[in-house]
């Protein structure tokens, strides 16, 4: 049973963390066992308010080990504004212990301000992209509607939680098991990670199948830390035969090898838009080294990524 702790910052959207809560417990509810320890907590150790009025009973932060499996942060409101460096220092202390970090609506933004997002891919709800701007950091802000890189979570808040809660039990338990819990919730449709936040659009593979589409989100939601073929298949509730199978005719490209191209794609988004090492980046799009990177990168896009980043900084 994983533990997870949600730490609620006063004037949270009170939907995005019944978005986040709900999923978990119906998990519990149609397992045979527990699968989440769900904890709330607050700065007070009271009534944490929603942005609606609406209260749930937490303890305080303080009074918990940070010892989590996963900590999300969720904030609504001005988290910008934000000051308490017992918190962050509590959520440092927390990383340190190696608890998986997350941030729902705002709550990236008290991370980014605990120093917790250097080199990580993250979003955030799109109110608060202005608050990166006027922060000093390279930030590696994406506009989607979650991220998942390695031990960092982030989703836009709203429903968005609904689709990352999806990905996690699917991640976990597999996505039959994650179908239903969204079947519960008449989410009938799911959202991947890089649909956008203000617009609608359909995927750009078209339509394909739901096991197609399991195994894509999958993928999206696994960059840094790859999965096996037979892991994604399994997760996607079919033989890993039949799962090519349909996976080519979807897409025209073996599965491993979309797998391989979208982390790719990553990784040049990476290397355009930032300044972390070359090294760094190959870590975070799941290659072993900078040199295996490298070398898949020059086959996709014909030059290495290094001519790419000199010609961005010729210094």
């Amino acid at each position: 049973m994983k533990r997870i702790a949600f730490l609620l910052v006063d004037g949270f959207a009170l939907l995005s963390t019944a978005a986040a809560l709900e999923p978990l417990r119906a998990a519990n509810l149609f397992s045979s066992t527990p699968c989440y320890d769900i904890a709330l907590l607050s700065d007070t150790g009271e009534r944490a308010e929603s942005s609606v009025g609406g209260a749930f009973p937490t303890r305080h932060y303080k009074d918990a080990l940070p010892l989590y499996d996963l900590l999300f942060v969720v904030a609504g409101g001005a988290p910008a504004q934000l000051n308490d460096p017992a918190l962050f220092a509590w959520l440092r202390q927390a990383d340190r212990n190696g608890v998986a970090l997350g941030g729902i609506s705002g709550g990236a933004v008290v991370l980014a301000k605990a120093g917790l997002l250097e080199n990580r891919r993250f979003t955030v709800h799109w109110h608060h992209y202005p608050d990166f701007e006027h922060m000093p950091g390279d930030w590696l802000l994406e506009r989607r509607l979650f991220v998942i890189d390695r031990d960092r979570y982030t989703c836009a808040g709203g429903s968005a939680p609904l689709d990352m809660m999806h990905a996690i039990i699917a991640r976990d338990h597999g996505t039959g098991f994650a179908q239903q819990i969204s079947d519960w919730f008449i989410q009938t449709e799911i959202r991947g990670a890089n649909a956008p936040q203000r617009r609608t659009s359909s995927r750009a593979y078209g339509a394909v199948s739901r096991q197609v589409e399991a195994a894509l989100d999958l993928m999206e939601s696994h960059v840094a830390d790859p999965l096996t073929q037979d892991q994604i298949a399994t997760l996607a509730g079919l033989s890993t035969r039949h799962l090519q199978r349909q996976f080519r005719d979807a897409t025209g490209r073996s599965m491993m090898q979309e797998y391989r191209r979208l982390r790719l794609l990553t990784g040049r988004d990476l290397v355009v838009n930032s300044r972390i090492p070359l090294a760094e980046i190959a870590h975070m799009t799941g290659f072993s080294s900078q040199a295996h990177f490298s070398d898949a990168y020059s086959k996709l896009f014909g030059s290495p990524p290094s001519r790419l980043r000199k010609r961005k900084d010729p210094a």
